[in-house]
Parts: structure tokens; sequence; C-alpha cells
């Protein structure tokens, strides 16, 4: 079964650093980009950022452009997002994600991590 897990989530103060990490699991997600969404409580999910399968392109929302950076390590088949100088305004359920190259679809999902910044 194919299966994205998160961790790294947590309680911080704003101003904090946290690293996630997303590990699937079930089949290598060669061609693929990965990808980080957000959903806060009583608002729709949101696009944070994503990453091509060479990790030569990334793409990130303006809330995210200049604080958090992702990464990908092809031979651990593993994507991370650190995040720097957080803010309350961040406070969400962080989702990894995964999509092929070669549409439009994100495909798999993992079950989230909490991300909680206190003011």
């Amino acid at each position: 079964q194919v299966q994205l897990v998160e961790s790294g989530g947590g309680l911080v103060q704003a101003g904090d650093s946290l690293r996630l990490s997303c590990a699937p699991s079930g089949r290598t997600f060669r061609y693929y980009y990965l990808g980080w969404f957000r959903q806060a409580p009583g608002k729709e999910r949101e696009f944070v950022a994503h990453i091509s399968w060479s990790g030569g392109s990334t793409y990130y929302a303006e809330s995210a452009r200049g604080r958090f950076t992702i990464s990908r390590d092809n031979a651990k088949n593993t994507v991370y997002l650190q995040m720097n100088r957080l803010k309350s305004e961040d406070t969400a359920v962080y989702y990894c994600a995964a999509k092929s190259t070669y549409d439009q679809i994100w495909d798999y999902w993992g079950q989230g991590t909490q991300v909680t910044v206190s003011s």
C-alpha cells in the first residue's frame, strides 16, 4: 500500500524553526513532484511549496517564500520542509503530497503533522 508519513511537527514559539520530513513508502516516487500543503482550522487546504523530481525546480506560496525551504533526497526517498522565522499564522496541519511529472493531479497524500506556533 502506498503511504506518505510526515514527521517533525510540534509546538514552538514565534521566530523559531522546524524541519518537517516526509518519507513515502510502498513505491519509489521517480519522476514525481513532491509538495507540502497545509490546512488551518476552519480554512481550506492551501499550497505551501513543491519540488521537481531532480530538485532543480522549486516553487513557494507567497506566505512561505523567503522563510521556508523545500528539498528532497531521492536516495532516501524523502522530502523536507525547513521552516524558519515561524509566525502564528503558520499554525496548521501540514500535509505531504506527490504528483506525477506528467499530469496535474496530486494523487498521493499523507495524514498530516500538526505545527503550532505560539505568539
